[in-house]
Formats: C-alpha cells, sequence, structure tokens
C-alpha cells in the first residue's frame, strides 16, 4: 500500500483529499480494494480509487511540505511564463499542466493567465473564457493544498503570498544597498 487511512492527499483536480478507509467493494466486477477520498473542501463528494488501477494512483499526489511551499512562493516572481501562441495548442498545454499536479508549472500557469487576462483588460477586450475556467481550476488546486498545509482559509492563501513576495522584494533592496557608516 502506498497510503494509509488518515493520509491527505492530492487527488487529479479534485484537490486535497483525506483518505478516510481502505476497503472492500463490489462494483460489478467482484470484490476489489479501493481508497475512500473524502475531499477536504467539498464534504458532499466521496471518491472510490481501485488500489489495482496505477492510472488513478498515479493521479494521488503526496501534500507538499512547508518548507516546499515557502519555496515555491519565495521563486514565484523569478517564474518564466508560458508562451504558447495557437489557441487551440495552449488549452490541450493548460489541460496537461492541471492534470500534472506539478505545481510549479501550475503557478506558471497560473501567471501566464492572470497577466493575459491584464493585457485583455487594457486593452478593453474581455478575457477569453478558456482562460478563466483554466485560472480557477489552477488557483483551487494549489490554494487549497496551500491552505491545508499553510493553515489558513483558501481565501486568505492570495493575499499570503502577495505578502510574502512584497516582503522578499524589500529584503533583496536592502540587501543590495551599501551600508552607511
Amino acid at each position: 500500500m502506498l497510503f494509509k487511512i488518515n493520509d491527505t492527499v492530492l487527488y487529479g483536480t479534485e484537490g486535497v483529499c483525506e483518505i478516510k478507509d481502505i476497503t472492500q467493494l463490489n462494483f460489478g466486477e467482484g470484490m476489489m480494494e479501493y481508497y475512500v477520498l473524502q475531499p477536504i473542501y467539498k464534504d458532499s463528494l466521496t471518491i472510490f480509487v481501485h488500489t489495482g488501477n496505477d492510472h488513478l494512483i498515479s493521479k494521488m499526489r503526496r501534500i507538499l511540505s512547508r518548507e516546499e511551499i515557502e519555496e515555491i512562493i519565495r521563486t514565484m516572481p523569478e517564474e518564466k511564463l508560458l508562451s504558447i501562441e495557437d489557441e487551440s495548442t495552449r488549452e490541450i498545454k493548460y489541460q496537461e499542466i492541471i492534470n500534472s499536479g506539478d505545481r510549479r508549472a501550475i503557478v506558471k500557469l497560473i501567471k501566464t493567465i492572470y497577466l493575459r487576462q491584464k493585457n485583455r483588460k487594457e486593452q478593453k477586450k474581455k478575457p477569453y473564457a478558456t482562460d478563466e475556467r483554466f485560472l480557477k481550476e489552477a488557483e483551487k488546486l494549489l490554494y487549497d493544498e496551500f491552505a491545508l498545509v499553510l493553515n489558513v482559509k483558501p481565501s486568505q492563501v492570495l493575499p499570503l503570498i502577495i505578502k510574502q513576495i512584497e516582503y522578499s522584494k524589500k529584503e533583496r533592496v536592502q540587501c543590495t544597498q551599501p551600508a552607511i557608516i
């Protein structure tokens, strides 16, 4: 068994889940063993993941540590933007990033879409519906995990990130200025 009862995992696009049970169930193919997942921020949903299905198991990822999250936040300003000109290719790439669960790639995705939307707004154009959908999905995945680990509400994650980035900028400026004697 890769995981045990009470482990917290990131599951696919459902987000942060707790493993409530590991049980034998019959969903029409005989008795099989399943992880029973309960999303942390969606009480009304229960997810059953067959322990013998490698594809479904590959969607279960360990939660990042506080240190790993702090490192991601610290390096957010240096993250490069995604550059995908073709609209249909962009949508495919965005979905691949969401499905990958790679938090740094998700940060790049959020940053890219946010700046694309800002640029369109400055041009007095509406944001792309595809961008808005992927932005919401990416933010939910990232912010739910960050909220759990950092012990804050999901709605407090973005302000916390902004505050941390501003603090880091101030520290860098102070470190580069010569000491006054």
